[in-house]
């Protein structure tokens, strides 16, 4: 499936719940997720957006590892399938 059409998904579904999907540009900071997804109830989550069988990158690997020992969730999301359960996980 297309990234584009994922990401699209992605916040029109983030939006139903309630929450709010923020594009994270840096170009002083490589290999950030897509989006810093912010949920009622202060949650925060990550998501990396890719069309389906791309992967990410070492520096992402790093960066999502980083983020990751933080003690937030990165999701990759590459399939309709994976972005079901990232829906579904935001809900809880």
């Amino acid at each position: 499936m297309n990234e584009k059409l994922l990401e699209k998904k992605l916040v029109s579904g983030v939006k139903d719940q309630g929450g709010i999907a923020i594009k994270l540009l840096s170009t002083l900071f490589t290999g950030l997720p897509d989006r810093m997804v912010l949920m009622p109830g202060g949650r925060v989550f990550f998501a990396e957006i890719k069309t389906t069988g791309k992967h990410t990158t070492p520096r992402q690997d790093i960066v999502h590892g980083m983020l990751r020992k933080l003690g937030f969730q990165v999701f990759t999301i590459d399939t309709q399938d994976k972005l079901d359960i990232f829906l579904t996980t935001i809900k809880s």
